[in-house]
């Protein structure tokens, strides 16, 4: 491993902000680290193209094997179940701290993963924890049972672009369409002693959009969301960071 890779991460890390790069964007992912996430995510679905996955799968090995991520936590977020099994291949075997599963709507999708990440490690001893993303209505009503599939659940994500598709609502800055998916979201992660974490923003220009969609995710009980751009790491760190108060 890298000096500035972490080789083992605690469970309860802090998980502020997590960076998507896609996957089959090796420019992007080269100085990565350098923007001070809590956690890296190396992409192979969502933002990367069909005809480029396979091209990806190689593209993140070898990121995972060669760039300095300067102390983040290393994630892949693979393909939805089964294309994602494959993925797992291409990256178990090297420096690795989570997987996300996307599309998440059950316990049994999370034993699979488990299992096939347990075959293919090559320490046992070793933690790569997983973070399953809820982004369907299927998914909110399996919360529960979803973030307490597995030891290795350490963080329960939500995913608004598609749960808003899935109910056939359309996202909105004040998120009213989702604030019971959320709130049902963040009650299973904290019963089962896990991390909630929150969706992306997707306005990555409108910083101060951001403080103020952040600012409830915190008030909401959520532990930290997703980031689609540098530029909003900052912002979610400031607004997640924890109060006078709570100190």
């Amino acid at each position: 491993v890298l000096p500035g890779n972490v080789s083992d991460t605690p469970r309860d890390r802090q998980r502020r902000s997590r960076l998507y790069l896609p996957g089959d964007q090796p420019k992007l992912m080269i100085n990565a680290g350098l923007y001070g996430a809590d956690g890296i995510i190396l992409d192979l679905e969502d933002a990367v193209a069909p005809s480029k996955k396979e091209d990806a799968r190689y593209l993140v090995r070898n990121a995972l094997l060669n760039n300095d991520f300067r102390g983040a936590e290393l994630m892949v977020r693979i393909n939805q179940l089964p294309a994602g099994l494959r993925d797992l291949s291409f990256i178990v075997p090297h420096p690795l701290n989570l997987v996300l599963i996307p599309k998440c709507e059950s316990a049994a999708e999370v034993k699979t993963v488990d299992e096939e990440i347990a075959r293919l490690k090559q320490d046992p001893g070793r933690n790569i924890w997983l973070m399953p993303i809820i982004e369907s209505a299927r998914g909110v009503l399996n919360a529960f049972e979803i973030a307490s599939a597995s030891p290795n659940v350490v963080a329960l994500a939500i995913g608004l672009e598609d749960y808003t598709a899935d109910i056939s609502a359309e996202r909105s800055p004040e998120g009213m369409e989702s604030f019971y998916a959320r709130s049902a979201l963040v009650n299973a992660a904290r019963a089962a002693g896990i991390q909630p974490i929150d969706s992306v923003f997707a306005g990555f220009e409108d910083l101060n959009e951001l403080r103020a969609v952040a600012s409830r995710s915190k008030a909401m009980g959520f532990d930290g969301m997703g980031a689609i751009h540098p530029a909003q790491i900052a912002v979610i760190h400031e607004c997640f960071n924890p109060g006078e108060k709570e100190i």
